[in-house]
C-alpha cells in the first residue's frame, strides 16, 4: 500500500512513519521524514527501511502541505493526515484529495472547534483514528473508526535500574509553556533535590533544572538510569510519548492526576488518561505539589519500592502501548474496506 503522510510532530512521525514501512508499505512524508535519511529528524534518527526518493523531495521542497499538486496526490492509496497546525492540510486539500481513502489521525490536541470542523468532513467520508478513548469526552466528539493507540517498542524501552538516583522530567520549554505544561507543578516536585534535571529544548531558563537538549540514545540511557520520572501531562493531551517513553522504559513516575492536571480557564472536560492507566498498574496519581514531592522522596529512599512500581508499570505499559499489539490493529483497519469510500 501507498501512503501520504502528512505531519505537524516529528517525533510521533518517526515512530508512525517506522511502524508502517515495518508493515511493508511505501510511505513517503510531508514532514521530517521526506527524507528518511535523518538529515533534518533530531531528536530522532533516520528511517532506513523507507527509500529515498530525489524527485519527492524536490517536490516538497516547494510546496506548503496546504498546497498539495496532483503529482504529490495521485499516487497514493491512503493519505493520513495528522491531525493539528488548525487542520490546514485537512481544509485546504480536502477537494483535491476526498477521491483518495483519506484519514485523519488524532494526537491530543483536539478541542471543541476542532471536533466541530473534522465532523463536516466525515460525512464527506473522512475517516477518523483516535489515540485515546478519552477523546470521546470532548464537547461536540465527531466520533471514530477506530482507537488505535501510540506505541512503543518494549525491547527499545526497557532495563530500567535506577541507579542515578535522582528525579527527572523530560518537557519542551517548560517555563514558556507554562500552566499548559504544569510548569509549578513539575518544578516544584523538583525543588530541594539538587540533581533534577528537566531535559529537552528550550529549557536554558530553568537554571540548575536544565539538563539541556539530548539525543534519542542519551534520552533511552537518562530514562533507564534515573531513579523517577515526575510527569504533570501537557494539555489538551490524554497522555504524551514522555510519558509512555518513561512508562514502558520502568522507571517509576510520580504524576498528577486528574484534578491535578485541570487548567484553569480553559474547556474543562474528562480528557487526561494518565491517572486511570497508571491506576492499573497500582501507581498512585497525586492533585498537589506537596504530594507529589512526597512521592518522590520516597521513591529516592526506598529502592524496593522502586523496583516494585517500575516491574507493574512496565507490564502495564505493554498491555496499553506495545508495538506488536498497535502494529496488528493498523493491519486491521488498513486491510478492512473503507465504510465510507
Amino acid at each position: 500500500m501507498k501512503i501520504l503522510y502528512l505531519s505537524c510532530h516529528s517525533v510521533l512521525e518517526f515512530d508512525e512513519i517506522k511502524l508502517l514501512t515495518e508493515m511493508g508499505h511505501d510511505v513517503k512524508s510531508h514532514g521530517a521524514y521526506r527524507d528518511p535519511r535523518g538529515a533534518y529528524t533530531l531528536p530522532r534518527p533516520g528511517i532506513p527501511g523507507m527509500e529515498f526518493d530525489e524527485k519527492w523531495l524536490e517536490l516538497t521542497a516547494n510546496n506548503p502541505k496546504t498546497a498539495l499538486t496532483e503529482e504529490m496526490i495521485e499516487p497514493f492509496d491512503v493519505i493520513i493526515i495528522m491531525a493539528g497546525e488548525n487542520e490546514g492540510p485537512l481544509v485546504s486539500n480536502w477537494k483535491n484529495i476526498k477521491h483518495k481513502r483519506v484519514i485523519w489521525r488524532s494526537i491530543g490536541q483536539s478541542t471543541q472547534g476542532t471536533e466541530a470542523l473534522i465532523k463536516r468532513f466525515k460525512k464527506e467520508g473522512l475517516e477518523i483514528v483516535r489515540y485515546s478513548p478519552k477523546e470521546a469526552n470532548i464537547t461536540g466528539f465527531a466520533g471514530q473508526d477506530a482507537m488505535i493507540r501510540f506505541y512503543k517498542d518494549p525491547e527499545e524501552f526497557a532495563n530500567w535500574n535506577g541507579n542515578d538516583n535522582r528525579p527527572i522530567n523530560f518537557s519542551q520549554s517548560l517555563k514558556a509553556r507554562g500552566k499548559f505544561v504544569h510548569y509549578d507543578e513539575i518544578i516544584g516536585s523538583l525543588v530541594g533535590f539538587d540533581n533534577a534535571k528537566v531535559c529537552g529544548s528550550g529549557n536554558n531558563d530553568l537554571g540548575t533544572f536544565n539538563g539541556g537538549e539530548v539525543t534519542h540514545d542519551r534520552m533511552k540511557e537518562i530514562l533507564r538510569d534515573a531513579r523517577v520520572f515526575v510527569y504533570g501531562g501537557t494539555w489538551p493531551a490524554s497522555y504524551t510519548l514522555s510519558f509512555m517513553e518513561a512508562m514502558m522504559t520502568g522507571i517509576p513516575i510520580v504524576a498528577l492526576s486528574a484534578k491535578g492536571a485541570a487548567v484553569e480557564g480553559v474547556e474543562a472536560y474528562d480528557y487526561y488518561e494518565v491517572g486511570h492507566i497508571l491506576g492499573q498498574a497500582g501507581v498512585t496519581t497525586f492533585d498537589n505539589v506537596q504530594d507529589m514531592r512526597n512521592a518522590v522522596e520516597n521513591i529516592l529512599a526506598n529502592e524496593a519500592l522502586a523496583k516494585s512500581i517500575s516491574h507493574t508499570q512496565r507490564q502495564t505499559a505493554i498491555k496499553y502501548f506495545g508495538k506488536e499489539t498497535i502494529k496488528l490493529q493498523w493491519e486491521q483497519f488498513l486491510e478492512r474496506p473503507s465504510e465510507n469510500n
